[in-house]
């Protein structure tokens, strides 16, 4: 049996916003066919937009393998690795001296695996201020409002460490 019915189903779930029951319906469609890159790129796409990164990487880890050679499924993970990164990183932020080191090591390789990754920017200007390189804080700042220029922490981020290097 193939899987188009439960794509299908899980579409029509999306557009009644139950992005559970969606869920549900990829794995089905996943069960039938579980060589299926596409199945397993939408349900990575769908676990992303619910936050659940574990599971979304998984399935475009899965997607990617199945079809190396297809770069929507290749930047999907990509992009996926870099909001991991960011999560993570997102732990060590408000910490010790070394968590923040730990941070601005963490939101580099984000910032490098998603150039346009605003999140990853911006928090690697946090964590910048959080070992006082404000130099550098201003740098990150200033390149998550070249990608976002209405990014409002972003903004009040950047008048704040100005201020900092007066």
């Amino acid at each position: 049996m193939d899987g188009e019915i439960q794509i299908q189903k899980a579409y029509e779930s999306i557009l009644s916003n139950d992005f559970e029951g969606a869920i549900e319906w990829f794995e089905k469609a996943i069960e039938a066919e579980p060589d299926n890159a596409s199945y397993h790129y939408k349900l990575s796409f769908t676990y992303a937009r619910n936050i659940k990164i574990s599971k979304a990487l998984q399935h475009a880890e899965t997607a990617s393998t199945l079809e190396p050679d297809n770069e929507t499924y290749l930047y999907h993970l990509t992009t996926l690795k870099a909001k991991a990164l960011v999560a993570e990183a997102d732990k060590y932020l408000q910490q010790t001296v070394e968590q923040f080191q730990t941070a601005v090591a963490l939101l580099k390789q984000a910032a490098a695996l998603d150039p346009l990754s605003v999140e990853a920017q911006v928090g690697l200007a946090a964590a910048y201020a959080g070992i006082d390189d404000y130099s550098s804080a201003l740098v990150a700042v200033k390149e998550a409002l070249r990608l976002n220029p209405q990014h409002e922490l972003a903004a009040a981020m950047l008048k704040q460490y100005r201020k900092r290097l007066r």
